[in-house]
């Protein structure tokens, strides 16, 4: 019953196709669409509420690094001198032919340096961040001068210097001077009465610079040492990384020794994290995917669709002629006159689809029956059928039918 029923519904099968996605599916994809696009247009605007904030932290960490630098100088031009202070303070309370009151005076402003030097260390640490800035000039950037007034200070310095200075570049002649300023400073305030020697090398390449100090005296390991969380080092660092070069320091032959190598050319340091403040967000991308895929699912999935129903469509017209091709050996069987019983003996299970435009015998009771010659579509005789006319169960006429 069901297949001889389906048939009649094929001519609407391309309508039905049609109706099913614009009236059903373009709708659902067009409403999906739109959602996405609305997510993409919310995930914008927090995007550029995202961008306005961090043009402000930018504009804030402009001026904390401005703070930064400003303490970073601070540290290392206040630092030394109040060290050179101490140092001196304690060098002229042990001096033998002072007056009691007057070694208790210099003690005294040895033991106020030391506290100021521990603020201020305090104080920087509080400030100081990373900063790509350029440092200020140092008062005096002459390391004879740095060392002349160590020494007038009470540390026994030697500075031995090789090759030409006059091409060396003023920013890598500033780290040099930062570097011997904190050693300087470090020796001051951790071991007073040691020897210190200041190696500087200048080649066309870079700048070699080597602090090297041997162990304190006994009386220097007796007096008390202000606390120091290491600040200056971690910031000779900084100042190496930024100018490209390199920065070691640690225990030698019984001393202390620091060696920075600082490249005249330098390569320009890696970006910090500021420079990914650009890249879109996550909610941003995942938005812009969910748009992608709607898209793509908008335009291939009614054509899949339409694809996948065109061909269960086209396979059951197929199955559909293959149950309506009247053998030719059947139809040479048939003649007028037969009674129907006989003629269905070789007729197949079904009728074709195809109704030829000619005319149909007329008369009271005669009606008529079309199969097919061939269920092959690349076949000549694809579309030509057989038309079978009975009156009152009787066949009347059998002929050939050629649109």
């Amino acid at each position: 019953m069901a297949l001889s029923v389906v048939p009649a519904w094929l001519p609407l099968a391309s309508r039905f196709v049609t109706v099913v996605v614009a009236a059903t599916m373009l709708p659902w994809f067009a409403g999906r669409f739109w959602c996405q696009y609305r997510q993409l247009v919310r995930a914008g605007w927090e995007l550029a509420d995202q961008l306005q904030r961090e043009q402000q932290l930018i504009a804030d960490q402009a001026r904390l690094r401005e703070r930064a630098r400003i303490a970073q100088d601070m540290h290392d031009v206040l630092g030394h001198d109040l060290s050179l202070i101490a140092l001196s303070a304690g060098a002229l309370k042990l001096a033998p032919d002072l007056e009691e009151h007057h070694q208790k005076a210099a003690g005294d402003i040895r033991a106020r340096a030391a506290a100021a030097v521990e603020r201020l260390g305090e104080v920087i640490g509080v400030l100081r961040e990373e900063t790509d800035a350029t440092p200020m000039d140092p008062t005096n950037s002459s390391l004879t001068s740095l060392t002349s007034e160590a020494s007038a200070a009470g540390l026994t310095v030697e500075l031995r210097t090789g090759g030409e200075a006059d091409d060396v570049p003023p920013v890598v002649k500033r780290a040099a001077h930062r570097v011997v300023q904190e050693a300087l400073t470090n020796v001051a305030k951790h071991a007073s009465g040691a020897t210190v020697t200041v190696h500087v090398t200048h080649t066309a390449a870079e700048t070699k610079v080597v602090v090297e100090n041997g162990s304190p005296s006994s009386a220097a390991n007796q007096r008390p040492r202000p606390r120091s969380g290491g600040r200056g080092l971690i910031g000779l660092q900084e100042r190496m990384r930024l100018t490209g070069g390199s920065f070691d320091h640690g225990p030698h032959d019984g001393g202390y020794a620091v060696v920075a190598r600082i490249p005249h050319t330098p390569s320009p340091p890696l970006a910090h994290s500021a420079s990914r403040g650009y890249e879109l967000p996550q909610e941003h991308r995942r938005a812009r995917r969910r748009v992608g895929r709607a898209l793509v699912a908008a335009v291939m999935v009614p054509l899949v669709t339409g694809a996948l129903l065109s061909g269960a469509l086209m396979g059951w017209e197929i199955l559909s002629a293959s149950q309506s091709v009247l053998d030719p050996r059947d139809y040479a069987r048939l003649h007028v006159g037969q009674d129907r019983p006989e003629v269905e003996r070789f007729l197949p299970d079904r009728q074709t689809n195809y109704r030829p435009l000619t005319a149909e015998p007329t008369g009271d009771g005669v009606t008529c029956e079309y199969y097919a010659m061939t269920a092959d579509r690349f076949d000549d005789r694809s579309g030509d059928a057989y038309r079978l006319c009975f009156r009152k169960d009787t066949l009347v006429s059998l002929d050939t039918i050629t649109p």
